[in-house]
């Protein structure tokens, strides 16, 4: 018997929900819509219909994966982030939805040229730049792969021509100033890595934890802020949302002024803002 592409869709929602993943139903979709090379609603309007040869055996596969909790984007290799589907791979972090918090704060504010230190897939420095034209920016990391990630969404985007990327551990090597600077740092503490989501495995250890107490990044970034910042710069970072109060605290330490913790939509710590002076 022939199998529709709705049988093929229960049956990879029955295998992720057997493997304790949340959501197995749209996942499942969104997997067997990635591998039908059909669109969401397409695919929602096709269920009774007879799978095209060859789906079923690409298929199976993929859910194998996911049902071994690679995460979906790895998968596909794209995440939709602040209105842009970025590509993504296991050299870059995920972009997350709790890290449009520090888009839209850094939006809040006029800037011309941005700094975004450990810039990963590029998604926020990118994103920032999409939404102001004329503002041109520098991206920083350490990996390569990463900067390989970057730069091809920002080609994707159409932004090349206002960015650059460039391999740097935090600072160094970097040629200020920014009126803008902003982060999403590993803030994981190592003694926390062992009970992450299995998904986080995927990804890589070196932009989820500093492998100390989750702060030692926010120490180089706060130390080296105000040298790199124009007179009313501002820094923004993601943080941890048990972290607001101890990143506040670095900053101050550090010289910067009028510091104010902000929170993602859900209510919890997410951006800390901080200003060169005012």
């Amino acid at each position: 018997m022939k199998q529709t592409l709705g049988d093929l869709a229960r049956a990879g929602a029955a295998r992720l929900q057997d493997a304790g993943i949340d959501g197995a139903a749209r996942e499942a979709r969104l997997l067997l819509a990635h591998v039908t090379g059909l669109s969401a609603a397409r695919l929602g309007s096709a269920m009774g219909e007879v799978a095209a040869p060859g789906v079923a055996a690409r298929y199976e596969p993929i859910i194998a994966r996911r049902a071994s909790r690679e995460p979906v984007s790895h998968i596909t290799g794209k995440r939709l982030f602040f209105n842009h589907e970025f590509q993504v791979s296991p050299a870059v972090l995920d972009p997350r939805p709790e890290t449009e918090a520090l888009v839209l704060a850094a939006l809040g504010a006029p800037f011309k040229r941005v700094l975004d230190l450990g810039t990963g897939s590029g998604a926020i420095l990118l994103s920032l730049l999409a939404e102001r034209d004329g503002a041109t920016g520098l991206g920083t990391d350490l990996s390569d792969a990463a900067l390989t990630v970057a730069r091809e969404n920002a080609r994707r985007l159409e932004l090349a021509g206002r960015c650059v990327f460039q391999k740097a551990d935090w600072f160094a090597g970097v040629t200020g100033p920014f009126d803008l600077i902003v982060s999403n740092p590993p803030y994981i503490a190592q003694n926390e890595m062992a009970n992450l989501a299995p998904e986080l495995s995927h990804e890589p250890a070196m932009a989820l934890t500093d492998g100390a107490d989750g702060l030692s990044a926010y120490r180089k970034i706060c130390n080296g802020a105000l040298a790199n910042l124009t007179p009313d710069g501002r820094l923004m970072v993601e943080v941890g949302w048990t972290q607001g109060a101890a990143v506040a605290a670095l900053m101050a330490t550090a010289g910067l002024v009028d510091i104010t913790v902000l929170p993602d939509l859900d209510g919890r710590d997410r951006v800390v803002l901080a200003y060169a002076n005012r």
